[in-house]
């Protein structure tokens, strides 16, 4: 019999049970979309016979990219448990804030991360490396009175990296699951002959939902790296002929610096996801030499996440674009009264379509300030051409008043990437005596470069209006950054 809908493992083992669904890069285990839905089958069992899970349940996940992870993907989509992927990469303090407030009803842990778990919690805990142990040893699966999943029903709940006091958890449905897959594969090119290399971590919603559940929907295959090595990386988009790979622009950087890169075949490669930043122009170039294609993106964990995409045509004349909305997305660009602005002008992005969350986990304060009426209000700004394409100015949070004129940081640091010093440069907003915030750059040098204060000045004044003009400049060897592989700019805001 066909599975249901939501169960895209058990529709794929019905389909094509033989194809390969998924391999672990470190180990070369894998696994067909047979075998898959036979561990996914045999979860189930386990967790509703043994542990008492019930739909709606929470299982929290504490542990690095492995097979496991689609394992309760599979589950979670057949019976309605709800993953909370948790970051190992948090304090013991914000991971026991994670568990408290989702009330999981059983936690999945790494050996090496347990002891980050509060030691009075009352979640049953499996360690990740006996999970397979278990379900060998339960045998068949017991048959299992499930209610039916449906798509308002979350299957993550994938908290955000909030910069002050608790942070949000998304409710991500499946329904969001299921249009973000056709949003994705009306953009790029997804289907059954699809191979990702997945680096991203399976604690954020790019390392599900940029490219792993996609290509899942489709009946692809799966590739998993415990981790983002550079010069593995390039070796298994060789070796496994992988035509689909996400990356932050830092990572991208990282591989073409490899003494490997030149020399690695990436013909299969249809073209390279970027996401989380804008990629410069000499790293695209770099990469366009070696015959690879850039797609530029930008997504959220509350919508998609693939919610725009630049054709790789114009990866180059329009460098900086996020491109154009996908498919299913609709878009308002609107100013602080609410109204929508003529095209070229500023306004805060709000986005409106099946793909957006329901909302935030026990967190109706959150709702209420995120959305106006059914708009998701993104907190980015973004201006439109008359070709369609967006731009991202610069985040809300991002932007300072300086003498009373809103100074954006994202256009100065452009400029000063253009410095033929710079390697690269993250300006913030910093209280000011006299105009109330001015603004302090943070340099990068490029290797073995010392620019002078002087020069760089110089050079702001060629470029950039007086007032947006850095009152301070600060040289460091490299920017921080968080997990997501973005600037930490609340580092740099940090005495």
């Amino acid at each position: 019999m066909k599975p249901a809908p939501t169960d895209w493992i058990g529709s794929w083992a019905f389909l094509a049970p033989q194809q390969i669904a998924a391999k672990q890069m470190e180990s070369g285990s894998q696994l067909t979309y047979s075998e898959l839905n036979q561990w996914c089958n045999g979860l189930v069992s386990l967790f509703f016979n043994q542990y008492g899970c019930r739909k709606g349940d929470r299982i929290a996940i504490l542990a690095e990219n492995c097979l496991e992870h689609l394992i309760l993907f599979g589950a979670a989509q057949k019976s309605g448990l709800i993953l909370v992927p948790v970051n190992y990469r948090l304090a013991r303090k914000e991971i026991r804030n994670i568990l408290d407030l989702t009330r999981p009803r059983l936690i999945i842990a790494g050996n090496q991360w347990t002891p980050l778990l509060p030691d009075d919690r009352t979640a049953a805990t499996i360690r990740i490396e006996e999970l397979m142990s278990k379900l060998k040893n339960a045998g068949d699966p017991i048959p299992t009175k499930m209610t039916p999943v449906e798509a308002i029903d979350p299957i993550f709940i994938l908290y955000t990296s909030g910069t002050t006091g608790l942070p949000k958890g998304v409710l991500y449905t499946q329904g969001m699951l299921e249009w973000n897959s056709f949003n994705t594969a009306l953009a790029l090119i997804v289907n059954s002959g699809s191979r990702i290399l997945n680096v991203m971590p399976f604690f954020h919603t790019g390392g599900w939902n940029v490219l792993v559940t996609p290509t899942l929907h489709h009946g692809g295959t799966v590739c998993i790296a415990k981790r983002f090595d550079a010069s593995s990386a390039l070796s298994w988009l060789e070796k496994e002929k992988i035509t689909l790979f996400m990356a932050v622009p830092t990572m991208l950087r990282m591989m073409a610096d490899e003494p490997s890169f030149q020399n690695t075949d990436l013909s299969a490669l249809w073209y390279l996801i970027v996401g989380g930043e804008p990629m410069p122009v000499p790293l695209i170039e770099r990469w366009h030499n070696h015959e690879v294609l850039v797609r530029q993106g930008y997504g959220m964990t509350e919508a998609g996440p693939n919610l725009t995409s630049l054709h790789h045509q114009d990866a180059v004349r329009k460098a900086g674009s996020i491109g154009k909305p996908n498919f299913y997305v609709h878009h308002r660009i609107v100013n602080e009264s609410g109204h929508d602005v003529p095209v070229g002008h500023t306004g805060e992005l709000w986005i409106k379509g099946p793909m957006v969350t329901p909302g935030y986990w026990e967190q109706p304060d959150s709702y209420r300030e995120s959305f106006s009426g059914d708009w998701l209000r993104t907190g980015d700004l973004v201006r439109q051409d008359e070709e369609g394409d967006l731009y991202v100015v610069d985040r809300i949070k991002n932007m300072y008043i300086s003498g009373g004129e809103n100074v954006y940081p994202a256009e100065i640091e452009r400029v000063l990437r253009q410095h033929p010093e710079v390697e690269d440069v993250i300006v913030i907003g910093v209280p000011d005596s006299i105009w109330g915030e001015s603004g302090k750059a943070f340099i990068v040098p490029k290797s073995g470069m010392i620019p002078d204060t002087a020069s760089l000045l110089e050079f702001c004044r060629a470029n950039l209006a007086k007032f947006k003009i850095p009152k301070d400049f600060q040289f460091i060897r490299e920017l921080p950054l968080n997990d997501a592989g973005k600037v930490d700019r609340i580092r740099l805001k940090t005495p």
